[in-house]
């Protein structure tokens, strides 16, 4: 008997009870299911881990203040402020393995006003013109601020998308003037929109001005040992010289007080952001700084480290971790429905080969070998665990769709799951359908003609 015909046979003896084959194939159905609904969302989260991270830069190392220690009791990453502009100056100087270094200084929490309008930015970033370069951000609109108005403590920002749709309403805010904290900034650029990041915080609700002047009017002069907060220019003469009467000093103005800033001696900032020269130079670019700091940091050989250096492929290697680590869970519970699914059918074919014990006699005596009957069963299992199979990856990719549109979950078409789904559906027919189709083979013929 050619195979073509057996699947013929098969197909018509599956067709005398559809019921029955309809309910032999929901466990595969619901296994296959399971698993490609659990492979796209897998994959989905694998690849929204990867493109934040790249939206970050896969080659961006950041160095982060340390963690002191008083009485045994660490103070918390970033309150030692050990990290200040010239280290920075120092790395883009003397690191090799590093093309950019840009200091950076957060302002959150601060308001934001335009006209009627109050906002509070989800970040407000005070940082060199290179930081677009780092985090590959591009400017849609305007021009980024120059090395020049960083020096000059220029008052100009960049606004992300959703502060141009939630404070401008949509409309271009180039040129307009934003105030924070009492401080008029000038638009000068909108940045291309990013999206949410790995953490789902909004990275387009931002506002990016140089350091120099975030840090100066904005965060204060936070220097932790900063010496240089008062100024003889601003003193009083007589607090100086009590009683001579003599002004050394003209006395400056209301206006001439509120927009001097005097700059400190010693300015601590909040991280340190390095791009690499490539990925795969990022380790001896962190070996490079981890070095250079410790020596402009004067630590001896014993001394641990006042600073912390974090890479894009160590976030990326944990979140891509844990998210397999989940995903291969969810695999074990779907294989095991898979396996229930795959007993079942094993236990229906039983039950049709004890009811079509008659019929598998009178075949033999007409001539078909045992060979012919192992394989028309055997074809019968592996076609009900095909047609489950495809059910399944169809219904599979439609809980997808739906977790996509109801929850926003990411996900992604998975090719290898679906031809892996087909290939575990054949061999579920193979391996639980093999030996009901053995059992008819070896039926004594004239005993199956005499079954009742």
């Amino acid at each position: 008997m050619t195979l073509f015909s057996t699947i013929l046979v098969a197909l018509k003896a599956l067709r005398r009870n559809p019921t029955r084959a309809l309910l032999t194939t929901l466990g595969i159905v619901i296994g296959i299911a399971a698993v490609i609904t659990m492979m796209e969302i897998g994959k989905g989260s694998s690849t929204s881990i990867r493109n934040s991270i790249e939206k970050m830069g896969v080659n961006t190392v950041v160095i982060m203040p340390g963690a002191p220690r008083h009485g045994g009791i660490s103070q918390g990453m970033g309150s030692q402020m050990s990290l200040t502009p010239e280290d920075c100056e120092a790395i883009a100087r003397e690191c090799v393995h590093v093309t950019e270094a840009v200091p950076v200084i957060g302002a959150k929490g601060s308001q934001l006003i335009f006209g009627n309008t109050n906002w509070i930015p989800n970040q407000i970033v005070g940082t060199s013109p290179e930081f677009l370069n780092i985090r590959n951000w591009d400017v849609e609109e305007g021009r980024n601020f120059t090395r020049r108005e960083l020096d000059s403590r220029a008052r100009v920002c960049l606004v992300g998308q959703t502060i141009v749709r939630e404070v401008f309403k949509g409309k271009s805010p180039i040129d307009s003037e934003i105030r924070i904290k009492n401080t008029g900034f000038k638009v000068i650029g909108v940045l291309k929109a990013k999206g949410a990041n790995m953490m789902g915080s909004d990275e387009d609700d931002v506002v990016i001005a140089p350091w120099t002047t975030v840090r100066l009017r904005l965060t204060g002069l936070k220097t932790g040992t900063a010496t240089n907060t008062t100024s003889t220019a601003a003193t009083s003469p007589g607090a100086l010289y009590p009683g001579t009467g003599v002004a050394f000093y003209p006395e400056q103005s209301d206006t001439l007080s509120t927009d001097t800033l005097l700059v400190p001696k010693f300015t601590h900032v909040d991280q340190i952001m390095v791009m690499a020269t490539s990925p795969e130079k990022v380790n001896e670019a962190i070996n490079e700084l981890t070095t250079l700091l410790r020596e402009r940091h004067r630590l001896g050989p014993g001394d641990a480290d006042d600073f912390w250096i974090r890479n894009a492929a160590e976030f990326m290697k944990t979140l891509s971790s844990t998210s397999a680590i989940m995903t291969n869970l969810l695999l074990v519970v779907a294989l095991i429905s898979l396996l229930v699914g795959g007993v079942g059918i094993m236990n229906i074919m039983l039950v049709s080969v004890t009811e079509r014990t008659r019929e598998i006699g009178l075949r033999m005596a007409v001539g078909a070998r045992s060979r012919d009957i192992l394989q028309q069963f055997l074809v019968e299992s592996i076609i009900l665990c095909l047609v489950g199979g495809i059910v399944g990856i169809l219904l599979g990719h439609g809980a997808a769709l739906l977790v996509n549109m109801k929850l926003g979950w990411p996900i992604e078409t998975s090719t290898e799951a679906i031809i892996a789904a087909v290939g575990v559906s054949a061999v579920v027919g193979i391996v639980f359908g093999f030996y009901p189709a053995w059992k008819a083979s070896r039926l004594d013929p004239i005993d199956s003609l005499r079954y009742e």
